[in-house]
């Protein structure tokens, strides 16, 4: 009897459970962050009857559509592609930092690829001459010496002197909720830096195609035919993981946190983990006074073709253990070139082209602290804010 008089609250609780799951569903559906190309509705019909080209890599996904690769979403929706332009690390993100990325074919679509690095890192009129539209869809990480964003601006400005359209399919930055590092100052432009931004520029990559254009940083003051399909669901406060790793090296969402402080090391004699399955995330030489943490950097196919001190143990700090909330630091550079005492010798010809200035070296030189040297940088940065103010899409 008890059995049968439970029944019926049973059935009704399950009943109420399910309603909660479903609204729940519903409700997390709509709160998750909508890339650009995950709304078609803001941009196939102008794709109807034209002639495309698109930058992709492995990160121009679709996660509501099971990770369909937007090459293939946009076929299948009949959009005539006729080529893919493809960044550093190439279409499935394979090559290595700096490594050559070559001409080839996708054996999927039989789309032919044309790297936009190495010695092409503009494309050629003659390439993008049989095309109406320019599109460019990838995972940018928000920091100024990521080499996506220099690739977007050759973009644009091929495009501005061949009269062709682009669009941005933007996506969220998971480090734009702040900005920090020294802005770029003229005569240290390169590939990992060609705009007077901040190390961490606080902006997705459409809002800084519109800086670009709006603040006539292309050659020649020249302007794209520019349209950005924004990303829904998300603003610079909320956060945001990423369902592919960007780039061989970053593996994780906190090595991409942590970029902006540990890749100066690139410009130093440290490591930073190349040669390890955790780049980014710690920092050694091989000499017990960098730290009792240690590790050893080996050739891993697809990651790390010659890291610096391979096979060699390094000793240092493990960074595995810092928090998701992590901003832009300088204390793991001002503690390996304290435990240096190599002065000069410390630093490599890179160091400047990174930092995008040569005052960061000299005040780390002169004994400076982390307090003094980011105070060096307000004025930069509060001029920088306020100029972002005018290209944010996502306030």
């Amino acid at each position: 009897m008890k059995q049968t008089k439970l029944t019926p609250f049973i059935y009704f609780l399950s009943l109420a459970l399910l309603i909660l799951s479903n609204s729940f569903s519903s409700l997390a559906k709509q709160d998750t962050p909508l890339p650009g190309a995950e709304r078609p509705e803001l941009y196939l019909d102008q794709l109807q009857g034209k002639k495309i080209g698109i930058v992709a890599n492995q990160t121009s996904i679709l996660t509501q559509s099971n990770n369909k690769h937007v090459v293939d979403f946009l076929l299948e929706k009949g959009v005539n592609v006729k080529k893919v332009f493809v960044p550093e690390h190439g279409f499935r993100g394979q090559a290595d930092a700096g490594e050559k990325v070559d001409n080839t074919v996708d054996s999927k679509t039989g789309l032919p690829i044309i790297s936009l690095y190495g010695n092409n890192k503009k494309p050629k009129p003659e390439q993008i001459q049989d095309l109406d539209i320019l599109i460019f869809d990838l995972q940018d990480v928000g920091v100024r010496f990521y080499t996506y964003i220099s690739t977007m601006h050759y973009l644009m400005e091929a495009a501005a002197e061949n009269g062709k359209k682009v669009i941005i399919f933007d996506r969220p930055n998971p480090n734009g909720n702040y900005i920090a590092g020294p802005v770029l100052k003229k005569g240290f432009e390169s590939f990992v830096g060609m705009h007077p931004i901040p190390v961490v520029h606080g902006l997705t990559v459409g809002e800084l195609a519109q800086m670009i254009n709006g603040e006539k940083w292309l050659k020649g003051g020249l302007k794209a035919d520019l349209e950005v399909i924004p990303v829904g669901n998300w603003d610079h406060q909320k956060a945001y993981n990423l369902p592919v790793k960007p780039s061989p090296n970053l593996p994780n969402d906190l090595s991409i946190k942590l970029y902006p402080s540990t890749c100066f090391f690139e410009g130093t004699i440290v490591s930073l983990g190349r040669g390890t399955h955790f780049p980014f995330q710690v920092y050694g030489y091989p000499d017990p006074k960098f730290g009792e943490f240690t590790f050893t950097p080996v050739r891993i196919d697809g990651m790390s073709n010659n890291p610096p001190h391979q096979d060699k143990k390094c000793y240092g700090v493990d960074l595995r253990g810092e928090s998701m909330m992590h901003e832009f630091t300088l204390k793991y550079l001002l503690d390996a070139y304290q435990k240096s005492g190599k002065g000069q010798a410390f630093f490599n010809n890179y160091f400047n082209t990174l930092a995008g200035t040569d005052q960061l070296k000299k005040m780390i030189m002169d004994g400076k602290t982390e307090a003094e040297i980011t105070a060096s940088w307000k004025n930069d940065l509060e001029e920088y804010s306020t100029l972002r103010k005018k290209y944010l899409i996502y306030k």
